[in-house]
């Protein structure tokens, strides 16, 4: 195929704006996929994908199309992902385009996330395609949705396309401007080999497959190849073409996009990023990559049953290669025993994870409180980064503790903005601006410590605005903040698993809370069950657990009383006995307790 007739572009928007449903009718137009196989969200493989109406991993798939001027073409369509958890896949499909589709929904107009992958975009030199998309709606209104549109990106409102992807108008007004507007991909098909690596996965039987970009030369089977950033060689035993299935070919050239299979059984040799070349000739240098991802929130995730830590730590590896977001370093807690330290781009993220691992790969898993990276300041000079509360050292060695900060873009209708301010003030927020991108949007920024976002910060702000408003945010800065390290007791011991860096302001709240709940959750014993809450050496909040009490008497038939009194005595003198030597059972729900801990008021 002539490289002038190749278009590689992608599909941006926010959440649920149809952008996985706007891919279907794509696929259907152009015929990749037949009527008996068409299903909806063909392209979210993944049953959480579509249990959840959400796109997680990027997917690419190739379509071909005869344009009215009779000329043939190859789309190379990237789907991309629309949750702010999920923006690093955005943006390395974007690194592998020339253009992409903007959608935006009629009803709902441009949100956070739109405007956060469109600046990807433009930073990336993408030409852009607006298009409205559910114009069917009764409660759309395209003529306010394309002002908005104007406003963003500088465009003619005649530019702007209007769609319904689940009817099918103005599917092939798309494709068409596919054609005019994204220009062909640059390269030299007679340069040196340089190939993008910029999606993988792991096949059980044909080791990592590689989904590459051809920016330069020609790959073709049976070529020994070199990955640029391991130096690992390799031979090419099979390339292909991304359709529905995987489809063999002989050689993808410049400007094409495809998979490669080496046979790479490490997971790390065919790193998300890195550049493909030949052996034999190699390129003079490696393609510019990524940046590399940092985590945001971490959290351990220990096996249940011990004897699975080594198939934890495969299927870690595994699935480390198909999100390469994903971050992790062994780690031991003396109430979980051995398990891992997971670093993930947010509390969605990391719901993903756990429920990939416990889906995928069969491992009942239990994860422990989410916390944020602290840069704690030692008196002797040194800084350390924590992620683990546990490792904080004692307080009399620290001369100040900072804290991630990130910069929030909230969009909302205005009557909802007393309700945000309330929830900022709630969440240590510092307020920056505010604008009005029309009548009915306002455009709210704000500097929220990280951690007071990572809990329930989205579900409170959907709920505070009936859903209307949307989230968008970026790292800004470490500030100092006055931080204590809270320690939770039972019986007298420290648990670590549930050790918590909070604000000195909400400490003896978050104590309260956090005991209050966890007597719920702890199971009565033989024995009395103290659970405490502590900063340093000193208890700020108890709440304990009754014991069990037999019913000694049960046997005892009249008789005197002093008889009766020397069973009970017998029986409270065993009780300080267990007391003593008794350990507590701990239920898997109790490690969680902080994340729906936040209701409880009673």
């Amino acid at each position: 195929m002539n490289q002038e007739n190749i278009r590689n572009f992608c599909i941006i928007a926010h959440i649920d704006h149809g952008k996985s449903t706007l891919a279907d009718r794509l696929l259907e137009e152009t015929h990749t996929i037949a009527q008996r196989d068409l299903k909806e969200q063909i392209l979210d493989s993944m049953d959480l994908e579509r249990e959840r109406g959400i796109t997680i991993k990027s997917h690419a798939i190739r379509m071909t199309y005869e344009a009215d001027d009779k000329k043939k073409y190859i789309f190379n369509l990237i789907d991309t992902p629309g949750h702010v958890d999920f923006s690093y896949e955005v943006s390395r499909s974007l690194a592998a385009c020339e253009g992409a589709l903007l959608v935006v929904d009629a009803a709902q107009g441009i949100e956070a996330q739109t405007i956060s992958n469109l600046f990807l975009a433009i930073e990336n030199d993408l030409a852009i395609i607006p298009v409205i998309n559910k114009v069917d709606l009764p409660s759309a209104e395209v003529d306010n949705v394309k002002r908005q549109i104007v406003e963003l990106i500088g465009c003619d409102e005649s530019e702007i396309l209007p769609a319904s992807a689940k009817t099918g108008l103005g599917i092939h007004d798309i494709l068409e401007r596919i054609t005019t507007e994204i220009p062909p991909p640059r390269g030299d098909r007679n340069g040196k080999l340089q190939a993008l690596i910029f999606d993988s996965i792991f096949d059980s039987y044909r080791g990592a497959i590689a989904f590459v970009r051809i920016f330069n030369g020609v790959l073709r089977k049976g070529d020994l190849i070199k990955f640029m950033s391991t130096l690992q060689e390799y031979s090419a035993d099979e390339i292909g073409i991304l359709r529905l299935s995987r489809e063999p070919v002989k050689e993808l050239q410049a400007g094409e996009v495809g998979y490669l299979i080496t046979g790479a059984k490490n997971v790390r040799d065919t790193k998300v990023g890195d550049t493909v070349t030949l052996a034999r000739d190699p390129a003079p240098e490696a393609l510019a990559g990524y940046k590399e991802v940092k985590p945001m929130v971490f959290s351990g995730i220990y096996p249940i049953v011990s004897e699975d830590f080594e198939n934890l730590r495969d299927a870690l590896e595994k699935l480390s290669l198909n999100d390469s977001a994903l971050v992790y370093v062994p780690e031991t807690s003396k109430a979980l025993g051995f398990g891992f330290r997971c670093g993930f781009l947010g509390l969605l993220h990391m719901e993903i994870v756990q429920e990939r691992l416990e889906r995928e790969y069969n491992l009942s898993i239990i994860n422990t409180v989410p916390n944020v990276v602290y840069r704690v300041h030692l008196t002797n000079g040194k800084v350390m980064e924590i992620d683990n509360p546990a490792d904080l050292p004692n307080a009399g060695v620290i001369s100040k503790i900072e804290e991630p900060y990130i910069r929030a873009q909230i969009i909302t209708p205005p009557e909802y903005i007393g309700n945000i301010m309330r929830l900022s003030t709630e969440k240590r927020a510092i307020y920056v601006n505010q604008a009005y991108l029309d009548t009915n949007r306002a455009d709210m920024t704000f500097l929220f410590p990280l951690a007071e976002v990572i809990f329930d910060f989205y579900d409170k702000l959907k709920s505070y605005t009936r859903g209307y408003a949307s989230l968008d945010y970026d790292f800004d800065e470490y500030r100092e903040s006055k931080l204590v390290k809270l320690d939770i007791l039972i019986n007298g011991e420290p648990l670590d698993a549930l050790s918590t860096i909070v604000h000195n302001d909400k400490s003896y709240e978050w104590g309260r809370k956090l005991t209050r709940h966890l007597k719920k959750l702890i199971p009565q014993q033989m024995f009395e069950v103290a659970i405490q809450a502590a900063i340093g050496s000193k208890i700020i909040a108890r709440q304990t657990v009754k014991a069990l009490r037999k019913n000694v008497l049960a046997k005892c038939y009249g008789g005197d009383i002093s008889r009766k009194r020397k069973l009970l005595e017998k029986q409270k003198e065993g009780k300080k006995r267990m007391k003593q030597i008794g350990r507590v059972e701990i239920p898997q729900e109790a490690f969680l307790a902080v994340l729906s801990m936040d209701g409880d008021n009673d």
